[in-house]
């Protein structure tokens, strides 16, 4: 049985193979902030793309993409601005995604929420 850190590692890689196959050029996995932890940095065509990754063994706790509430939101909203900043790239289109993982596969979501 694999614990619950080994269960978010196989989730992200599942959602790896999944956003590589859909032309995204992964750029960073767990990138850490004060703020935060942004799963995935990506680019897709012109975008500069932060990606959650939720994965759900059983649908008794809720479809994946309900797990992104507003505290978690701005908690990726400031790390992907603090990555920004330190990257120096405040002129590139950025968007947030939201990949899905669970029994049925892997769901994407973009444009998943804009900065608010």
């Amino acid at each position: 049985m694999l614990s619950k850190r080994e269960e978010g590692q196989e989730g992200e890689e599942r959602a790896v193979r999944i956003l590589k196959k859909e032309g995204y050029r992964i750029i960073e996995r767990n990138y850490r902030t004060r703020f935060g932890e942004i799963d995935i940095i990506a680019e897709e065509k012109d975008y500069l793309v932060f990606v959650e990754v939720k994965k759900r063994n059983t649908p008794a706790f809720g479809d994946p993409f309900h797990a992104i509430d507003a505290r978690k939101r701005q908690h990726m909203v400031k790390s992907a601005l603090f990555y920004l900043k330190n990257h120096n790239c405040f002129d590139r289109r950025v968007r947030f995604d939201v990949v899905g993982v669970d029994g049925d596969g892997v769901k994407i979501i973009r444009h998943a929420f804009i900065l608010e």
